[in-house]
């Protein structure tokens, strides 16, 4: 079970990745495939309860500021105090993280945040 956790997890972060990539291309349509791609692995992490977003956790220290930033998307109920310190470091940056990072706190703070809800 976990080794297939931390698969969905690898899987999550890999199409982050990508989807990126595929918008400084300006390649949207590939960047939609790899956004289903991550959303699919983050439907099955979800479906595993605490353990899967657990799992996700790992993200929040992951290298590339897309990746965190995607994963503190999704963990804000779960592990706000952790997710939120991500999302404001990444707000001060530039490019697509900091964007996702900005929208993300706001919709938080207006309380339309709505990704992993209990």
């Amino acid at each position: 079970m976990v080794k297939d956790l931390k698969k969905l997890v690898d899987e999550f972060a890999e199409n982050v990745v990508a989807q990126t990539e595929a918008i400084k291309r300006g390649d949207a349509k590939t960047g939609n495939k790899h956004a289903n791609r991550y959303t699919a692995a983050l439907k099955k992490l979800r479906s595993e309860g605490d353990s899967g977003r657990d799992a996700l956790a790992v993200l929040l220290e992951h290298p590339r500021p897309d990746v965190r930033v995607k994963a503190a998307a999704f963990l804000l109920r779960y592990r706000t105090a952790e997710a939120k310190a991500v999302l404001e470091a990444a707000a001060s940056g530039d490019g697509v993280a900091a964007i996702g990072a900005l929208m993300t706190l706001k919709h938080w703070e207006e309380g339309t945040w709505n990704l992993d809800p209990a």
